[in-house]
């Protein structure tokens, strides 16, 4: 690792992008939960608790967070439920 590394004159173009991550507050807030029974598939089990292994979380975090995300992005504000 002993190569030398070239720099070039060339011009750069800087692109401002809109601030996308949440302020800590939100990060601290924790919804309310409300406890359900649910009956998955074994496949849909084993595949998230594979997945939660391999990223050091829970498996029920994984699916509560998927379900999360399916509400956001498939609500209006009004609370029609449709987009």
């Amino acid at each position: 690792m002993s190569r030398k590394i070239k720099y070039s004159d060339e011009p750069m173009e800087a692109q401002l992008i809109q601030d996308f991550l949440p302020p800590p507050e939100e990060l601290a807030f924790r919804e309310e939960g409300v406890k359900v029974t649910l009956a998955l598939s074994k496949k849909s089990v084993d595949f998230f608790k594979a997945e939660a292994g391999k990223h050091h979380t829970q498996y029920q975090r994984m699916i509560r967070k998927l379900i999360g995300s399916y509400v956001d992005a498939y609500s209006k504000p009004d609370g029609s439920g449709s987009r």
